[in-house]
């Protein structure tokens, strides 16, 4: 994608070129992460982080083991030995 003009406005919110939103599949109220990176902003969408750090997680965890039915057993358990 070439380079694009976007606009400071008010609040400090930055307006992104709607070619760009769509390129990213950003709708209104989509999360984003802002990163300085060299003296430039980086613009990504939350969930493409999100989805590198399940990816990264898969790794390491098979297939067959859900973390978050651990996570949620182990709070039950500690929830009743309180």
């Amino acid at each position: 994608m070439n380079v694009q003009r976007g606009r400071l406005v008010s609040g400090g919110r930055l307006q992104l070129p709607a070619e760009m939103r769509k390129a990213l599949s950003l709708d209104d109220g989509d999360t984003v992460l802002l990163e300085i990176v060299g003296g430039e902003i980086h613009v990504r969408p939350l969930r493409d982080a999100v989805s590198r750090v399940q990816a990264r997680l898969r790794e390491y965890v098979s297939a067959d083991v859900s973390l978050s039915a651990e996570l949620i057993a182990d709070r039950r358990a500690e929830a009743i030995s309180e």
